[in-house]
Parts: structure tokens; sequence; C-alpha cells
């Protein structure tokens, strides 16, 4: 009781502000999203996420050893392939955009964390995650694209493979499949806790995945729901999740924080394209101070309990984390 106690006597100086901090983040626990496309010597700044760029393999490998000399230790895939149809054959192709940039980024950068998201929607001709039937996105008959694409991904070289698709029973179809493969050592970060989110808009335009019809709130989740989150996250690891991710993170920090508590697995969080454009957004008008506002959101987003961070601000995080 004051006087006595004075909470401001840990706070006045700044090496003992360092020393007591309970939550820091680190470069080790930033993971960088990638989008590949067809050409050579593509590359396309994405309008709606200043600093972020559609490229080509050529150009996505120079980025791949930008990001490991930051220090960065993995990156996260996705593709846009040249043509789409409805049953997404370029997203299991053997020579298909995510399995050639794979391939040229593990020759270049070998030691570089490779991490694949898995799902239809960047491939299929309708945006949609799954095989359409009339207006209806069917479950179990997508299962079985997931998992070639999964192991294409693989057998190309990923480290990792990431489902996001949403649809009931991937995570158990993907691990089934990479177990019967001989790829039993291949871990699975499940998009566990996904929900359908206005903050992915930047992304739509990114990856050129806006659905051609209709919305994805019959398979993402409701942004309403807070316990249907961890009845999702304990389903997967149940089928074989190895690592569970919520996305959107800042909207969200209630869910990482009740992923935390009840799991024993690594939680992931996803910082979207929304929640990153919006902070350049407020940047350019002179609003923010861009470095302290992209730390306070690492920040709480590790706070809430999450070990990874897949985050489009992940190379401007580690140039500043480098010079401290």
């Amino acid at each position: 009781m004051y006087p006595i106690t004075r909470g401001r006597r840990l706070r006045l100086n700044s090496t003992l502000r360092k020393m007591i901090s309970e939550t820091v983040v680190g470069i080790n626990d930033l993971v960088y999203p990638l989008f590949v496309i067809y050409g050579k010597n593509v590359k396309n700044e994405i309008k709606s996420m200043p600093g972020c760029f559609q490229e080509s393999v050529d150009e996505v490998v120079k980025t791949a050893k930008e990001v490991y000399t930051l220090g960065i230790p993995a990156i996260i895939l996705f593709g846009i392939p040249e043509k789409k149809d409805e049953m997404a054959t370029g997203a299991y192709a053997q020579n298909g955009i995510i399995q050639r940039a794979i391939k040229e980024i593990k020759n270049a950068v070998p030691q570089l964390y490779i991490i694949t998201d898995v799902c239809l929607c960047e491939y299929m001709s309708h945006g949609h995650c799954g095989i359409v039937k009339g207006a209806e996105v069917l479950n179990d008959e997508s299962l079985e694209l997931l998992q070639k694409e999964a192991i294409s991904h693989v057998e190309a070289g990923a480290d990792m493979v990431a489902p996001s698709d949403m649809m009931d029973g991937r995570v158990r179809a993907i691990r089934e499949v990479l177990d019967n493969e001989g790829f039993s050592r291949i871990p699975i970060m499940s998009y566990a806790a996904k929900y359908a989110s206005a903050f992915y808009g930047p992304f739509r335009e990114a990856a050129e995945s806006t659905p051609g019809f209709g919305d994805r709130k019959s398979y993402q989740m409701d942004p309403a729901n807070r316990r249907e989150a961890l009845k999702e996250v304990l389903m997967d690891i149940q089928e074989g999740a190895d690592i569970v991710m919520v996305k959107p993170a800042l909207s969200y920090l209630d869910i990482i924080s009740d992923v935390r508590a009840n799991v024993t697995v690594p939680v992931a969080a996803y910082n979207v394209s929304g929640e990153y454009s919006m902070v350049h957004a407020a940047y350019k008008l002179g609003w923010i101070d861009y470095d302290r506002i992209m730390f306070e959101i690492l920040t709480s987003i590790k706070r809430a309990g999450a070990d990874i961070i897949l985050t489009y601000f992940a190379k401007d995080a580690a140039k500043l984390l480098n010079t401290l």
C-alpha cells in the first residue's frame, strides 16, 4: 500500500524495465508470408499492403535470402496460379507455382524453414476453399484434393504444411496421407480457429482469391463465437495438429488467450493483412509512430499467448530487433 509500495520504482530505469519485462518479442517468434506468381522478374507491389509483393519464383528466392539474412527463421508461401479451374489442379500440380518455389528456395537457402498454406481457394475458378456443387461448398469431397496438395508440397521439400480451408476432418485426412506416404516427420500447423473476418480484405487482392459468389461463412467461424474456437482447436489436436493457429489476431486476443490456457501444443496467431494495412494507412497520414505501433501489436499477440506470429511486419520488426 502507498507510500510503502510504489509501482513506479520498477519503471524509472530503462535497464530495470528491460530486466523485468514480462513479454519479449524475438525474431525467432516471426514467420513472414510470401506470395508467389508466375512469370520472371515479376515484383508487383500489392496496393493495399505497402511493402508486400506478388513475386515470381526468381524474385521470391531473393526475398527468401533477405528474410534469412535478417534472422527470420521461417516463411509461409501462398501461390497464385497461371490458370484456375473447378478442381484446383494448380494446387497439387507437380510443377505448380508453390512446388517450384519450394524447390528453388530450398536450393538457394536450405536452412530457411518453409511452411506452405494448404488451401484450394487461390486455385479454384470460383474462389472457394473446396469443391462446389451448385451454391454449396462440399466438405468430404474436398479432403482428397487437400491431401494431394499437402503431399505435393512435402515432396517438393516443404518443412511444414498449414491447412487453412476449415473443412471438417482435413487435419486427420492430411495426417493420414502424410504418414502413409512416409512423411510422418512433417508437422501440421492447423488454422484451427479461423474466423470469417473482414480483416482479410487486402489478402484477397494479394492472393487473388475473392469468392466468385457468396461468402465463406459456411466454413469459417462466426466472429461472435468464443467457445466454438476451443472446440475447433481441440478437434484439430485430436486429429493430429502439432501447432494450432488463431486467425486473425488483434480482434481475437481473447481467443488466443483461451487457447493458450487450454492446450499444451504451440499456439500460432496470424497478424493478418487488414491489421497490417490499417497501420500503414494511419502512418501515411502521419497519425501514428509506425515502429512503436508495430511492436505494441506484436507484443500484445505474444502477451495473449502466441508462441509463433505470422506477420507482414516480420521484416521491419527484424530490422529493428537486430539494432537492439
